[in-house]
């Protein structure tokens, strides 16, 4: 029941209604402005990406601050982008050996995987058939769990002749293609054949090479990170 103001009581009473409407929308308000500036000030979780890859991103020959997930790491750093980069390299590796390998490692809660596979391979003149069947294996296996794939290229040397080549190179591009991930085309690009930027091996990166590598790639794993970042597909079982 309303209390009695006597003739004057409707005025009154629509007067203390605004009131405490006024009040409600002022607690309101300060209230959804703290909840938005406590937003604003709560960091954005780094991405999770991991890097499978053999020695040219495991950091053969270099101190590990020098290895390729370490400087990309850095570079995306200084892109604003903040990321936790595992460095899933083995010196030697195969792309059989990675698959093998894959489920160990690559950590829980990973949400992106750069594929750095192939080199070895090529070197030891696998059949590309081989090659082909274990990529395309490792990718079906991430993408099953909603994992995000990046494909970097490599190329077979020329000496092994244009029938192995014709059958290797395509790989990256036509698993590309067909499973709809980003390709870098080629891992090694500004780097191979120079002798400035690798070691006396002549295969791989100094870190200097590391540093051009990374830098080549940073626009594709810009926009790899771009279209999944906070809305990366949850993750399966």
């Amino acid at each position: 029941m309303n209390p009695s103001y006597g003739s004057a009581g409707p005025a009154v009473e629509r007067l203390r209604r605004r009131f405490i409407t006024a009040v409600m929308t002022g607690v309101l308000g300060a209230l959804m402005a703290t909840m938005v500036s406590a937003s604003a000030q709560t960091p954005a979780k780094p991405i999770k990406l991991a890097v499978l890859g053999d020695s040219l991103t495991a950091g053969y020959g270099l101190p590990a601050t020098a290895a390729f997930p370490v400087r990309l790491q850095k570079s995306l750093k200084n892109k604003g982008i903040e990321v936790e980069i595992t460095n899933a390299g083995v010196s030697g590796d195969t792309t059989s050996g990675g698959r093998d390998r894959l489920d160990w490692s690559i950590p829980e809660g990973t949400q992106a995987v750069i594929v750095e596979l192939g080199a070895n391979d090529a070197l030891r003149g696998i059949d590309p058939a081989v090659t082909r069947a274990a990529l395309t294996e490792i990718i079906m296996r991430l993408q099953a769990k909603g994992i995000a794939v990046m494909l970097c290229g490599m190329y077979a040397p020329r000496n092994f002749g244009p029938d192995y080549v014709a059958k290797f190179d395509p790989i990256y591009p036509e698993l590309a293609k067909t499973y709809g991930v980003p390709l870098y085309p080629f891992f090694l690009d500004g780097v191979a054949g120079e002798t400035k930027l690798t070691q006396s091996d002549g295969l791989h990166p100094t870190a200097e090479g590391v540093d051009v590598i990374a830098q080549r790639i940073l626009p594709t794993v810009q926009a790899f990170l771009d279209q999944f970042v906070g809305k990366l597909p949850e993750q399966k079982g």
